[in-house]
């Protein structure tokens, strides 16, 4: 057997046993609330100008002007009140009133590709915990929340409500599509442009959307449906992957299986290895790109490492 084979899979048999890393219980989406003490601990710390990017979905701007003050370094510059910075010949800005019941949604892909992971945790676990992070926030901050979960076949949709027990069935289904996709894990297709269609249709106005995928397939058409999406809200785009998809593994001939096709490659070889790590670090670049051209959010989080700190909540 080839290494890579071999060690595959010794990881999904003793992982199984465990109950670890393969799939996420309800109880474990339930206990991800624990971790606002943790972003309310840390944010205690540091100035309220210096919040992190996924913490500003939950600070909308407000519809309704509260006061004219003198400007202050951290106020947004699109706040200024030209009219009375030239009478009173000195910056002053709008300040609104923060904006309550506002629509945060995920696109979470559970889709085939997502079912991959060699170290503490598949991805597909990693953006199911960031999708229930990203609800409890939500609930706490008394915002509608909903969720666009995409299997590989079929989407799963959920309108925006503020009540607990609409969290609580998100968060179930969640777990259940995360059991199901172990052994349907050959079928289906990586998340395209049609999700992100269907995402567009359902929100409103300045809602806040966390599309949590490893966007395996980005072309013109998911572009297209992005750029759509990001006219009409405020767009995060997580990026989950593993350190193996980033690196090729250590020098040796490996074997990897995937919908009954096989491919061998040789890492023995130094040209392969840098045109390995450079394939990833285009295809990372270019999506980080584009969401910047898009005025989206680009976040990236490994699946090995603690996700509240790649979040950037602080």
């Amino acid at each position: 057997m080839h290494r890579f084979a071999k060690f595959a899979s010794g990881w999904f048999h003793r992982h199984k046993e465990k109950g670890n890393g393969l799939s996420v219980s309800l109880q474990e989406l339930m206990e991800e609330r624990k971790d606002l003490n943790r972003l309310h601990q840390k944010t205690k710390l540091v100035p309220s100008d210096m919040a992190g990017e996924v913490r500003s979905a939950f600070k909308g701007r407000g519809i309704e002007m509260e006061e004219i003050r003198e400007y202050t370094f951290g106020d947004d510059v699109r706040d200024i009140d030209w009219r009375v910075t030239a009478r009173k010949k000195t910056p002053y800005t709008k300040v609104y009133a923060e904006e309550k019941d506002r629509e945060i949604y995920v696109l979470l892909d559970l889709s085939p590709s997502m079912v991959f992971g060699t170290q503490k945790e598949l991805k597909s676990v990693t953006a199911s915990k960031i999708a229930a992070l990203i609800g409890w926030m939500a609930q706490e901050n008394g915002d509608r929340f909903g969720a666009v979960i995409y299997d590989g076949e079929k989407l799963n949709t959920f309108k925006s409500q503020q009540n607990r027990a609409h969290l609580l069935a998100v968060l179930k289904k969640i777990s259940e599509i995360g059991h199901k996709i172990l052994t349907n894990y050959t079928q289906g297709k990586s998340m395209g442009a049609h999700p992100l269609q269907v995402m567009s249709k359902l929100i409103r106005s300045r809602a806040a959307v966390f599309i949590i995928s490893d966007f395996k397939q980005f072309g013109d058409s998911e572009k297209k449906a992005l750029s759509a999406l990001a006219k009409k809200g405020q767009i995060f785009c997580i990026n989950v992957f593993d350190t193996l998809e980033t690196k090729a593994p250590k020098s040796g001939e490996y074997m990897v299986a995937e919908q009954g096709k096989t491919l061998v490659f040789d890492t023995r070889s130094k040209s392969f290895c840098r045109q390995y790590q450079k394939v990833f670090a285009d295809k990372r670049q270019y999506l980080k790109t584009f969401c910047q051209n898009m005025g989206c959010h680009y976040i990236e989080v490994r699946n090995n490492e603690d996700i509240l700190s790649q979040l950037k909540i602080i």
